[in-house]
């Protein structure tokens, strides 16, 4: 059995229905990230399992119990948000024993619990500094251990890095799946960046308008997207009308669309004697973009126009107007139904 079930959700904000039929199932341990622009229900969906909203319809159940209707404090959910919401007036330790104080835990039982949170977050030399001398990732950390030190049988973790710069961010990333994996919490992380999510997740639900338009993990859903939607918001796929693409090359594809990853794209101003599984397109270099170590070209194909990128060498640069042969085998050309 799942340990977390969303059978047949529906939620309605007046007439308008956030979330439409959502049958879920998360298994103990698991780090799953809602994955999915603002608005689609992401966020709605979390809410609901932690009791901050009520479902129109449908059920939740937790490690086998139906929690639907209970109220937030008995659900034993933990919840980080977007703002850290650290008490100003409390140092990091009473910050992160306040839930603790509030089940009158025995001070020097809360006081140990404190300590190892904040050796997990890497916080121990901070417990007496007040949130105003923290860094905005170190201020999140606390959040973090402020839910940790309950205990939760689940931790959710809304857009919690969304406000910190990228750097940072991807220390917390590493830091928050240590953590998750150390303490074999069962955990749900809300984003809208697919970068993030890719790197985090053990398994991926992309959201669209309030369905899950795709789940599985990060690896399927980057390389086999099932819909026009998923491979335009998952890896910056070249998205191809399937019978203009086949009349430039030649070669028969099924569906509407055809995507293509732009690193799978061998870019070159030499026409080199195709594999029988390749294919071949001529273009000119439109425009080039640097994105740190990669460099990506558009090239326009007369009928389209598609991204490559390459590894930034500055001894094999193209220029705009340059003719180029792009090459790319055929069983990296998916098709896409809708």
């Amino acid at each position: 059995m799942a340990f977390i079930q969303f059978q047949g959700i529906n939620k309605y904000f007046d007439q308008h229905q956030v979330l439409k039929d959502i049958n879920l199932e998360i298994a103990y341990g698991e780090l799953v990230t809602l994955l999915g622009p603002s608005g689609c229900g992401k966020s709605t969906l979390l809410r609901c399992l932690a009791g901050l909203e009520e479902v129109s319809s449908g059920k939740i159940f937790l490690d086998g119990k139906d929690i639907t209707d209970l109220s937030p404090k008995k659900r034993n959910v933990g919840m980080v948000f977007q703002q850290y919401s650290l008490f100003p007036n409390l140092t990091v330790a009473k910050n992160v024993a306040f839930g603790l104080s509030i089940q009158r835990v025995p001070k020097h039982q809360a006081n140990e619990k404190v300590r190892e949170m904040l050796e997990l977050v890497g916080l121990k030399d901070k417990q007496y500094q007040y949130p105003y001398q923290l860094s905005g990732g170190q201020q999140q950390r606390v959040a973090l251990a402020r839910s940790l030190v309950m205990y939760p049988k689940v931790l959710l973790l809304d857009e919690p890095l969304s406000a910190i710069d990228a750097l940072l961010r991807r220390n917390l990333q590493s830091e928050i799946k240590r953590i998750q994996k150390e303490l074999k919490i069962t955990t749900i992380f809300v984003t809208h960046d697919q970068d993030e999510a890719m790197v985090i997740s053990d398994r991926i639900h992309l959201f669209n308008m309030g369905v899950i338009e795709q789940s599985g993990r990060p690896v399927d859903l980057y390389t086999k997207p099932s819909s026009l939607f998923a491979a335009n918001f998952i890896g910056n796929y070249n998205l191809v009308d399937s019978k203009c693409f086949s009349d430039c090359t030649d070669n028969d594809f099924d569906g509407s669309h055809l995507a293509i990853r732009p690193e799978i794209i061998n870019i070159s101003i030499n026409f080199d004697d195709l594999d029988q599984d390749c294919l071949c397109i001529t273009g000119s270099v439109k425009e080039s973009l640097p994105c740190g170590n990669i460099i990506r070209y558009t090239v326009d194909c007369g009928e389209f126009r598609l991204n490559a990128d390459v590894l930034f060498d500055v001894s094999s640069l193209y220029e705009n107007g340059q003719k180029v042969y792009l090459k790319i085998k055929k069983q990296n050309i998916l098709p896409l139904l809708s």
